[in-house]
């Protein structure tokens, strides 16, 4: 038996609970892991409410990545041994937990430069960055990006990682604590999006021409501002809904706006195959090793005050990564 948050039905905070858990042992294709440090994401308070589009059969274990040590080996599994650290970002369930069973397909070796704490901060965030900057909207040099929640988990590593590939960011916050916290790590402006004018700011920045691109995780709220900070043939890429789901999107907007692409990105359409979920990590892994890309742990939480966690980020108490100790 091993100690788990886990919840029985769909809801507020209130409904994740401590409890023992029976995981067992690894069945063909699996390794179980003995967690040492987990990752807190914001889709695991949407998974918790109900409102992720895929959710697991209750009663459930939260949680979407995590760092470890391999404890158990089962049957089939190649390329991974007793004793070797890994961390994963896969699925939206599981990791909450001291332990757990999972299908070695999407566990990734740590290299030693790696600590397992920045695996777990990192891991889901940077890889969701990775696919963002490299594959669904490749950036160039001498390029503007407009990033939205800049200064949470997501946005910290994104801002570090398009300033090393050459790229002006124009980071967005609804907090004026922030937007130091955005200057420091890659950001070469940044914007309170609650009592200044994103677009405003965008078009000056960029001589009236408008962004190339706009990484948005908050949705709604920020939809209007973003299509007017956009240039010609520029490029919409959302994938969150931190103020809600998007209303359909109108075609004939897009078009009046200068011909804009939209998208509605998903990491598991990025993450395809083992060789796609490989090369993913080893980017990420080699970015955070040159020091280009560094996390930011905001803050930690004791596993069993993880309704706390999703307390403080839901509420935006938080910035960077939150992680969770045991």
């Amino acid at each position: 038996m091993v100690k788990a948050i886990r919840f029985h039905e769909f809801g507020g905070p209130e409904v994740l609970k401590f409890e023992d858990i029976d995981i067992g042992d690894p069945g063909p294709g699996e390794v179980r892991l003995r967690h040492t440090a987990i990752g807190f994401n914001f889709l695991d308070a949407l998974v918790r409410e109900g409102k992720y589009p895929v959710l697991p059969e209750l009663p459930a274990v939260p949680g979407a990545e995590a760092a470890g040590v391999i404890e158990a080996v089962g049957e089939g599994v190649d390329g991974f041994e007793v004793g070797q650290r890994v961390a994963y970002a896969s699925g939206f369930s599981g990791a909450y937990a001291e332990a757990r069973l999972i299908d070695a397909s999407v566990v990734v070796a740590l290299p030693d430069a790696i600590s397992d704490e920045d695996a777990a901060a990192s891991l889901l965030k940077g890889m969701t960055v990775e696919y963002l900057v490299n594959r669904c909207y490749p950036v160039n040099v001498g390029e503007y990006a407009l990033v939205h929640a800049a200064a949470g988990g997501v946005g910290l590593y994104m801002c570090q990682w398009l300033k090393s590939l050459g790229v002006t960011v124009i980071g967005t916050t609804t907090s004026e604590d922030k937007k130091d916290l955005i200057l420091a790590n890659g950001g070469a402006h940044a914007v309170n999006s609650r009592t200044e004018n994103i677009t405003e700011l965008a078009r000056e920045v960029t001589g009236g021409e408008g962004v190339h691109v706009v990484y948005d995780s908050v949705g709604p709220a920020v939809w209007s501002a973003s299509i007017e900070a956009l240039r010609p043939r520029g490029y919409y890429v959302n994938f969150g809904n931190a103020s809600g789901v998007l209303e359909p999107i109108d075609a004939i907007e897009l078009q009046m706006h200068g011909s804009l692409f939209f998208t509605k990105a998903s990491m598991r359409y990025y993450h395809l195959t083992r060789q796609e979920v490989d090369n993913a990590a080893a980017a990420l892994f080699d970015v955070m090793a040159s020091g280009a890309v560094k996390p930011v742990i905001g803050q930690r939480y004791a596993l069993t005050d993880a309704a706390q966690a999703q307390i403080d980020v839901m509420e935006r108490r938080t910035s960077g990564s939150t992680v969770l100790t045991l």
